[in-house]
């Protein structure tokens, strides 16, 4: 992975290096693709075939990756193709679906462009699109032949967009580093203000947290389910927001929810809902949602979860700071009782 100021500018090049001897295309996120071509992002480095995708989740569907594939057929593109993404985790999850599938699996680069691509959607291998039952049910795992992350490109982000990626920061410090939180509670206002430095270190750290528990459990067959940490409640939120909540802020929520469910259960030590929270309010990420949102449509969609077994909901949840439950295995299953009472807490109105 590159995390360097400027190396947009030699994307050219490094397709060049990391994917040798292919025919290259760029599917770009089409808001971010503007400011590339602009120059906004560096001088504009690419030259070969692009496809465009509206920005947006809603863009991370099956009839985008329907018509991604269909374009790049149209064009001639053959096992021979390469192909990089430009833009946030959307378009890096929906380049990464039609590189696992097309002409049955071609390499792929990601040049993230948002802070929670760079720290959470470009690490791991995953790839997928969402259906209206819920997020990330149809999908492979597929890893990137490389990561050009450009810090630069944060500058242009956003603060809604900007903050929702420190969710997944603060996600990785709760389940993994008790120092790395730390830090973050320390380095709040630099962290607000984008300084080179403190992005420098955050996105390195958060990078090497997630690609540590990655290389143990490539598959999410075990201690990798760690990552879902605030995920099972976030996607449902997403889903029945109809995604007018951003990821980031749904993890904010799904991490209150997780952490205030943890206590309930008797998981985690008392308190800790409380300063996760605090973290997320300091760094201005929601505790509440923003819109009145059904609890039962919640639930709902929290019982077609991934991590979800004989029929049971299964979250993945902390013990303390850095530290998360594995007793019997990475994830918990839930009483329903319990489940409706954080929601409704959390969510309801």
């Amino acid at each position: 992975m590159y995390v360097e100021p400027g190396i947009l500018r030699r994307l050219a090049e490094l397709a060049q290096q990391h994917l040798p001897d292919r025919r290259v295309a760029l599917i770009a996120d089409a808001a971010v693709y503007k400011l590339f071509e602009k120059g906004s992002l560096g001088p504009p480095a690419w030259s070969g075939a692009t496809l465009l995708v509206p920005p947006g989740e809603a863009s991370k569907t099956r009839e985008s990756w329907a018509r991604l594939s269909d374009e790049l057929l149209e064009k001639g593109f053959g096992r021979d193709t390469g192909l990089i993404s430009l833009g946030g985790g959307m378009v890096g999850d929906l380049t990464g679906f039609v590189a696992a599938t097309y002409m049955r699996g071609v390499p792929y680069a990601l040049a993230p462009t948002t802070l929670l691509a760079m720290v959470d959607a470009s690490v791991g291998g995953k790839t997928g699109v969402n259906t209206p039952q819920g997020k990330n049910l149809i999908g492979a795992f597929h890893p990137p032949v490389a990561v050009i992350a450009d810090p630069q490109t944060l500058a242009t982000l956003p603060d809604r967009e900007y903050r929702g990626g420190l969710a997944e920061a603060v996600k990785h410090g709760l389940i993994a580093d008790r120092s790395y939180f730390e830090w973050i509670e320390s380095a709040a206002e630099d962290i607000l203000r984008r300084d080179p430095a403190a992005l420098a270190h955050l996105v390195r750290r958060s990078v090497e947290i997630k690609a540590d528990v990655v290389s143990e459990d490539e598959r999410e067959s075990g201690r990798r389910a760690i990552l879902n940490a605030g995920h099972t409640v976030a996607h449902a939120l997403e889903s029945a927001s109809d995604y007018r909540l951003s990821h980031g802020e749904a993890v904010a929520l799904g991490l209150v929810a997780e952490c205030s469910l943890a206590e309930r259960i008797s998981v985690a030590e008392s308190g800790l809902s409380a300063r996760v929270r605090t973290l997320l309010q300091r760094l201005g990420l929601p505790v509440r949602p923003p819109e009145s949102l059904d609890p039962s449509a919640v639930l709902r969609r929290m019982s077609i979860d991934k991590k979800n077994r004989n029929t049971e909901i299964h979250c993945a949840l902390p013990s303390g700071l850095g530290r998360m439950h594995s007793a019997g295995g990475w994830t918990v299953p839930i009483p329903l009782g319990d489940l409706e009472v954080v929601v409704n807490t959390v969510v309801g109105s």
